[in-house]
């Protein structure tokens, strides 16, 4: 479609400021700004997890289109649930400790998703990536060994499966690699192409 593409390419912009997004971001050798937007990421009442992580990345790159008129602004958010419960950053040792005993042994399912949009046309394209994390069955000692080694208390449920976090599963199950850790590369490119942004 000839207006989601551009005769020069728009520069990107990173509507986040974690450090995990930018080095993902990063391999792709392209340069970008980063910025924090500021959102309401409060739940609407029966909105589901999926629809509630789509919604939040959209609006998320919205939030920067004043500020960024004729750029390609990336959005992105992670819910991650189990048993359909969503589960919340922890913020201390304590809370990690008991997510983390509700955790051993159960599947935790994490939704990434990102969204690109096109400040100049204001086009606007979505995808998702579901990761399903197989934790494996944890000891009360394990589980306070790696809290106080790693200390992920601003990650949802309780790890970094980009460091040490990756020894408390037993299985990933996923289609992007890079989604867990919280841009999935492998459809943010396929929305950069069809945005028109060169990539190999």
């Amino acid at each position: 479609m000839s207006n989601m593409s551009e005769t020069v390419p728009l520069p990107l912009v990173l509507a986040s400021s974690s450090p995990y997004r930018r080095e993902l971001l990063g391999r792709l050798c392209i340069p970008f700004a980063y910025q924090p937007p500021d959102i309401d990421e409060t739940r609407e009442a029966h909105e589901s997890i999926p629809q509630l992580c789509v919604r939040l990345a959209l609006a998320k790159a919205r939030a920067l289109a004043d500020s960024y008129p004729a750029h390609l602004i990336i959005g992105c958010d992670q819910s991650a649930a189990v048993s359909n419960c969503q589960l919340h950053k922890p913020g201390n040792y304590e809370r990690a400790f008991e997510q983390l005993k509700i955790l051993s042994g159960q599947v935790v399912t994490f939704y990434t998703s990102v969204a690109v949009i096109n400040s100049q046309s204001g086009v606007s394209l979505s995808a998702m990536d579901a990761t399903e994390v197989h934790v494996r069955t944890l000891r009360n000692e394990e589980i306070a060994r790696y809290l106080e080694i790693e200390q992920p208390f601003d990650c949802a449920g309780s790890f970094k499966v980009e460091k040490m976090g990756i020894s408390l599963f037993d299985k990933v199950v996923s289609e992007d690699p890079t989604a867990l850790i919280g841009l999935p590369m492998i459809k943010l490119c396929g929305l950069l192409r069809q945005l028109g942004c060169a990539l190999p």
